[in-house]
């Protein structure tokens, strides 16, 4: 890649979030080109690439992975085979932007951590939510000591509805849902360090699936090495919209973060107050999703490091590790080696 050519970027995962991708590296980064997609499924990349105008593409990912033309690559696939593929790209020697979480157990993280660390590529997962700009200016209040130190903080994730249960591996609330929170919180009282983790989980929205292994509620409390103690929940489903919040309360201050509202217009009429509200990430997150990307595809040109790291998603994992293991012992459980899964 010289200055004058775009920075080509490959693209794993055609689903959901992997489309998103696509469409910002193909459309929303200027110098950026989505030069490759590859998905295992028939025809899925096929369909992607044609929508887009990508002419590169591929069933199998190793092909991709060895493509000499692409100076990065976006891992948008299925949850437990993101540090395999982080591993793998890392090796062929491409930076790695990684969708949450980057693994699933401490060890896999080590391993991906470490593949990206020996071939001197970055490697990014993505926290959205440090990219949306009031998680941001928030974080960068508290840093700034603009409400001294943090004592209470709390983060939320409540989805609009319940995705096909049948379909939603164990401990899914904990490792691919409040994974978020877990890096929020983090990211909100900087320097600190989680010590210690009780969390409590039902299948409330689908009782009749808790014994196939559903969690689809949970509320977590988190206790920090800086005295600050922290709450975490998630719902599986929210009737009224796709509800992402948080709030930190210091000793000077507190700041809130967070809007349901898809505008600003509230509409009073004979049945009350009423507000449109989200009910879809992409929505809520769509500058947020576009910014990480930015984030990813300018640490590749200038080799900085990114803003949410391979190591930031190893202490979200710790997290959310501990929290498992309180679940299934039903008490608190110290941070630093929770058992992995």
């Amino acid at each position: 890649m010289t200055a004058q050519q775009p920075l080509a970027v490959g693209l794993i995962g055609a689903g959901r979030m992997g489309s998103f991708h696509a469409e910002t590296l193909a459309h929303r980064l200027p110098g950026v080109r989505l030069a490759a997609i590859a998905d295992p499924a028939p025809g899925a990349a096929q369909r992607l690439g044609d929508r887009l105008g990508c002419a590169t593409t591929y069933t199998d990912i190793g092909e991709l992975l060895t493509a000499p033309h692409l100076d990065g690559v976006v891992i948008a696939t299925p949850a437990r085979t993101h540090a395999g593929l982080v591993e793998a790209a890392a090796k062929a020697g491409k930076a790695v932007y990684c969708e949450k979480p980057m693994a699933v157990t401490l060890a896999e993280a080590d391993r991906a951590i470490a593949a990206a660390a020996d071939a001197g590529v970055p490697l990014q997962v993505g926290f959205n939510r440090r990219y949306d700009p009031g998680f941001r200016a928030a974080h960068e209040k508290i840093a700034a000591g603009a409400i001294s130190t943090p004592q209470l903080l709390r983060s939320l994730t409540r989805d609009p509805e319940l995705a096909d249960p049948a379909r939603i591996p164990p401990w899914t609330i904990f490792l691919e849902t409040l994974i978020h929170d877990f890096d929020v919180l983090g990211h909100l009282n900087p320097g600190a360090e989680p010590v210690e983790v009780s969390a409590m989980a039902d299948a409330l929205v689908r009782p009749d699936f808790k014994d196939r292994g559903l969690l689809d509620t949970a509320v977590v409390t988190i206790r920090f090495d800086n005295g600050a103690l922290a709450t975490a929940e998630a719902s599986f489903q929210a009737v009224y919209g796709y509800d992402v919040r948080a709030e930190v309360l210091g000793s000077t201050g507190m700041l809130t973060m967070g809007d349901i509202r898809r505008t600003h217009l509230t509409a009073y009429g004979p049945d009350g107050v009423t507000a449109e509200c989200v009910t879809y990430d992409q929505h809520l997150f769509h500058d947020a999703y576009v910014a990480e990307l930015a984030d990813f595809t300018d640490s590749v040109r200038t080799g900085r490091t990114p803003s949410a790291t391979g190591e930031d998603a190893r202490a979200a994992l710790s997290i959310a590790l501990a929290a498992i293991e309180s679940v299934t012992s039903g008490g608190p459980v110290r941070v630093g080696k929770p058992r992995d899964l």
